[in-house]
């Protein structure tokens, strides 16, 4: 499982450009907001999902989105989903509780979580996430975080919401 260091090596590499800043620890959408100052660009909320059939899923939205588990489990084929336990969080993404981020899938190797997007990611940006730990956050243009995604084998799938 990678580092952040590792993490921005990685991005780096790929010729992307990313600006982070160091923060407390912040494990809400509410705290990140209080601790963030005036950082621009879009501000997410990372769901790890999964099904009974063990197919998990990681939704990436705006912050402030309403997210209807029932509905998005119809959207997306998946039946029922819950929240992955932070065992299968850390087996799968390499991460803590507090830390879910789009960032983490340069840790699933085995393309075993699919991604689900919020398509208003496509307007705009910089994307704002964790650098897989929770006391940071890293700015990335939106076109560089989907050439990420390519580079890990992530295809997103783009979903209007409220879905």
């Amino acid at each position: 499982m990678l580092s952040p260091q590792q993490l921005f090596a990685r991005l780096e590499a790929l010729g992307i450009a990313q600006h982070t800043v160091e923060h407390p620890p912040v494990f809400t959408v509410e705290e990140a907001k209080a601790l963030r100052g005036n950082l621009p660009g879009h501000h997410i909320k990372n769901l790890f999902l999964r099904n009974k059939k063990e197919e998990m899923w990681l939704v990436v939205a705006l912050e402030d989105r309403a997210i209807d588990l029932k509905r998005l489990g119809e959207v997306l084929g998946a039946g029922k989903l819950s929240f992955g336990s932070p065992d299968r969080l850390r087996r799968h993404l390499g991460v803590e509780p507090g830390s879910v981020t789009p960032f983490a899938l340069v840790n699933d190797e085995g393309h075993l979580v699919r991604l689900a997007l919020d398509r208003a990611l496509a307007e705009g940006g910089p994307v704002n996430a964790h650098p897989l730990v929770n006391t940071m956050t890293t700015a990335i243009a939106t076109a560089d975080l989907l050439r990420l995604f390519e580079a890990t084998g992530h295809a997103p799938r783009w979903l209007d919401f409220p879905v």
